[in-house]
């Protein structure tokens, strides 16, 4: 996997289709899943690193330029591209440019003009500070001198690989995750992923699909070091990317242990936790527990890009208590710095407390307006799956719901969501499969629904079309061959339990909704085949 393992490449003479890659297991960083060099021209002034670099993508990348090659605009170009792959906030550009725009955004002083220091203005971590105290209902309030500022979320990903991994040892992360993390990681840092595989089947201590638990994770770690991996880390996303799920405190604090127990720093990735978006739901952030486990090696991440919706103004920030990582990563922000007036402007957003304690315009008119629209897109969005009898995990964090899409693949495999992903952009609408989050069962893909109502009808019309033609070929194929039988590797959704409704413990289902029960019976009747192999002329 390490670009040391690489072989025939040999610097700039070589062909990178030559290059061979060491087999490993699959829960581990698979190569060829986002590096194709099938096609691609070897470019005599790249190193052999930068032409792996060069090669280095997969669907996410291919849908992302396609997109901004074809847009979708109402009067401009109607047939365009509807991006429902990108996760990005497009429900409260009014009420942001009206903020950014305001006169207190505008100051020019000449410190901002200047080289600053490398963890940040101290302006604009002190203010980082308060913010999280407050919003992260730490218990006792968080000091400036553990708070880096860093130009987004993937370059703090990129630092903490350099600095607490060397070249070729891995972090442990269960799949499905953000894919973009990947890249963050390797590109620069030369680091591996361990994967803990999850997968949506109810069994043993998973009391719901795709499920973290300690077991899963000392599996994937003893069997990681079997083979050698010296794996020195943990990654969590809370809320979850994709899956939308939100960690309790409970579960936080035994992996938190777990990862003590085994002496493994822990990178928590908030970047959502203001995007949680319904009251029944909680939200429980690391910097708010009592007590940590292992401080020194637990190293928490945020930024504005999502829960501000202004994922063009990059700033991310990380808040730790050791001062070795904290003065190792600030000596990388040279390389990924926020300009003078960025840390400005953050600044200014971050402390708006108006006359109260708690921040004012944040709480009383952002927060409230931007849930209220991700709830409105979210029921609108999963209320047409429903109507489509497709399953779904109805989860009440972030901007994406992830899909149940296998009963629309009659071989049940990544080949053939790739294909499926290639017809939806093919009818001008991008989704994210789920080989771009390496889940480990075909046919399940992310749809991001924080985007106006005109682009979400749009787009929820193109994918029914694409949805209403496959299950007709898939009616014709059966009809073609009637005694062949479910294609392997496919599961029938009678055998397993997917979650429509809400996360909830068993011993709540019953207080499902009526549409929820309604839309989980329509789902099973359009999946199974029972009517079809049941016939009135088969029964006489």
């Amino acid at each position: 996997q390490a670009l040391s393992e690489i072989e025939g490449m040999g610097g700039r003479g070589s062909n990178l289709q030559e290059m061979r890659v060491r087999p490993l297991a699959k829960r581990r960083v698979d190569m060829h899943s986002f590096c194709n060099p099938s096609g691609f021209q070897r470019s005599p002034y790249l190193s052999a690193r930068g032409n792996f670099a060069s090669a280095f993508q997969g669907s996410t990348e291919e849908g992302y330029k396609a997109y901004h090659a074809d847009k979708y605009d109402e009067d401009k170009n109607p047939n365009g591209i509807i991006n429902f792959g990108t996760s990005e906030n497009k429900l409260c550009f009014d009420l942001m440019s009206k903020r950014l725009t305001q006169a207190d955004m505008n100051l020019m002083d000449p410190s901002l003009l200047q080289y600053p220091d490398w963890k940040g203005h101290l302006f604009l971590r002190e203010e980082v500070a308060r913010f999280l105290t407050y919003y992260c209902k730490a218990p006792a309030p968080l000091k400036a001198e553990n708070v880096i500022v860093l130009n987004g979320c993937g370059s703090l990903f990129s630092a903490l690989a350099t600095v607490l991994c060397d070249p070729g040892e891995a972090i442990l992360i269960a799949t499905p995750f953000y894919g973009g993390i990947t890249q963050s990681i390797f590109l620069y840092g030369n680091v591996k992923l361990v994967y803990v595989c999850l997968d949506s089947k109810i069994t043993g201590t998973s009391t719901r699909p795709f499920q973290l638990t300690v077991e899963k994770l000392e599996k994937a770690l003893q069997d990681a070091r079997a083979e050698g991996v010296t794996v020195r880390a943990l990654i969590l996303l809370n809320p979850q990317n994709p899956l939308g799920d939100i960690y309790s405190l409970s579960e936080l604090r035994d992996y938190l242990e777990f990862a003590k127990r085994h002496e493994l720093h822990v990178i928590v990735d908030e970047i959502y936790m203001l995007s949680v978006f319904d009251e029944s739901a909680t939200f429980h952030s690391v910097l708010g527990m009592d007590r940590l486990p292992d401080p020194q090696r637990t190293h928490v991440m945020w930024g504005i890009t999502k829960d501000f919706a202004v994922s063009g103004i990059r700033f991310g920030t990380l808040y730790t208590e050791n001062q070795d990582v904290a003065n190792a990563v600030a000596s990388l922000c040279y390389f990924h710095g926020v300009c003078g007036p960025v840390q400005h402007k953050v600044a200014q957003l971050l402390r708006d407390r108006g006359e109260s304690v708690a921040p004012y315009w944040i709480n009383q008119v952002y927060l409230r307006a931007n849930h209220a629209r991700l709830k409105a897109a979210h029921t609108y969005v999963t209320d047409e799956l429903k109507t489509l009898g497709v399953p779904f995990l109805n989860r009440n964090a972030g901007f994406f719901v992830w899909i149940d899409f296998r009963k629309y693949l009659k071989t049940g495999t990544f080949e053939e969501e790739l294909l499926l992903w290639k017809r939806f952009l093919d009818n001008k609408v991008l989704l994210s499969c789920g080989k771009a989050f390496e889940c480990s069962e075909p046919g399940w893909f992310r749809i991001i629904f924080a985007d106006k109502t005109h682009r979400l009808q749009l787009g929820m019309q193109r994918i029914r079309k694409v949805l209403e033609e496959r299950e007709q070929e898939i009616l014709a194929e059966e009809k073609e061959q009637p005694c062949q039988s479910d294609q392997d590797g496919k599961a029938d959704s009678t055998d397993e339990v997917i979650f429509v409704s809400r996360h909830q413990d068993p011993i709540c289902a019953s207080s499902s909704s009526l549409g929820d029960l309604i839309g989980l019976l329509q789902q099973q009747m359009r999946s199974s085949d029972w009517l079809q192999k049941n016939t009135a002329e088969q029964f006489a």
